[in-house]
């Protein structure tokens, strides 16, 4: 064999030592893992924990979650400087730094730290703590008020019952039938209300709190209907009068059916005004 073939396979060989040997270092340096597991202040496993492996040299992260046994790991990490965070919800933030050496399986374990307070937040201990009769004011509004609603509701039925049935009686039948029925709905529209107007005025206030939107529209509309519910059965009173005596109705208790058709429609407004989403 010639000198120029020597040279060649001599060449060649030294050629496929070096990729043999180069594609086992570069493939050890790429599997490089970071792996370790996750902890809070008990001892007790935490799962689905964000875990973020950041190259301080890169600033490239690579996120990871720990599995049901709170286990995580990180592949194909290369050598460098590291910054480990590991965060899960109701626990602050571990973070660790920590360096990959050539080839190097790295064990790194976190104990999370304590479930945050208010305290962790920013908040003072006068704030965190809060005032007990503070909140029992509250809890006592909260509660006059659903009943506020609720009977406020109820008092729908008969409310719009007696103005349907007001029109039967200022009719010319002799038979009084109607009148007792239309008085009979007309007060137990107006005991319904006034239990539920007692539960809205009586609720505690609570100093700072702003009214608006829906809330404030219900509050005017309180205005038209508060008195008008006064003032229907004085007028209806007037009425029923008159007509038991045979008369027809005159005079101021003219105004009861007008005033009662009012007041109802308000008494409706208010309570779509705060049923509606506007």
């Amino acid at each position: 064999m010639n000198r120029k073939a020597w040279k060649f396979v001599l060449g060649a060989g030294i050629l496929v030592v070096f990729l043999l040997v180069a594609h086992p270092v570069k493939a050890q340096v790429a599997s490089a893992i970071l792996s370790g597991t996750v902890v809070d202040p008990s001892g007790k496993v935490v799962p689905n924990a964000k875990v973020s492996v950041k190259n301080l040299t890169s600033g490239q992260s690579t996120d990871t979650k720990t599995d049901s046994a709170g286990i995580f790991s990180v592949p194909n990490l290369a050598p460098g400087d590291y910054e480990v965070s590991v965060s899960a919800e109701g626990f602050s933030t571990n973070t660790q730094k920590f360096t990959i050496t050539q080839g190097a399986a790295q064990t790194l374990n976190f104990r999370l730290g304590g479930v945050l307070s208010l305290g962790d937040l920013g908040f003072s201990p006068a704030e965190a703590q809060g005032d007990p009769k503070e909140q029992a004011r509250l809890d006592k509004r909260s509660h006059m008020l659903r009943i506020h609603q609720r009977i406020g509701l109820i008092a729908t039925a008969p409310i719009v019952a007696s103005v349907v049935t007001g029109a039967f009686a200022g009719g010319k039948k002799e038979s009084s039938t109607d009148r007792w029925v239309h008085l009979g709905l007309g007060s137990a529209a107006g005991d319904l209300y006034g239990i539920s107007a007692y539960y809205a005025i009586f609720a505690p206030k609570i100093e700072g709190t702003k009214t608006r939107g829906p809330i404030r529209l219900h509050k005017i509309l309180a205005w038209i209907h508060g008195p008008g519910m006064i003032a229907t059965p004085i007028l209806g009173a007037l009425a029923f009068d008159q007509k038991s005596k045979g008369e027809h109705v005159h005079g101021i208790a003219q105004a009861h059916g007008p005033v009662a058709i009012v007041t109802a429609a308000a008494y409706g407004a208010a309570i779509l005004s705060v049923s509606l989403k506007w």
